[in-house]
């Protein structure tokens, strides 16, 4: 399985990241080992959407960081 996540970040803003093992990740992300997000500790997960197909997670996460893709989330996932 693949996951799609969305994080919230200590400066307000939104992080978008794709991952086959979501446990992992996160815990990456809130002990600073992701240079994204280093900065801007503590990081909360606000929601994740899962994916089969490897391809189609990426290609959300890609969506999901366009203008139209943020309005989207803003209203569905946020």
């Amino acid at each position: 399985m693949w996951y799609v996540y969305i994080l919230k970040c200590a400066n307000g803003k939104y992080y978008y990241g794709c991952t086959s093992d979501i446990k992992e990740r996160l815990t990456r992300h809130q002990n600073g080992y992701v240079p994204a997000t280093k900065g801007i500790l503590p990081v909360e997960l606000k929601t994740y959407i899962t994916f089969a197909d490897k391809y189609k997670a990426f290609e959300f996460e890609k969506y999901l960081k366009s203008g139209s893709g943020r309005a989207f989330a803003s209203k569905r996932f946020l």
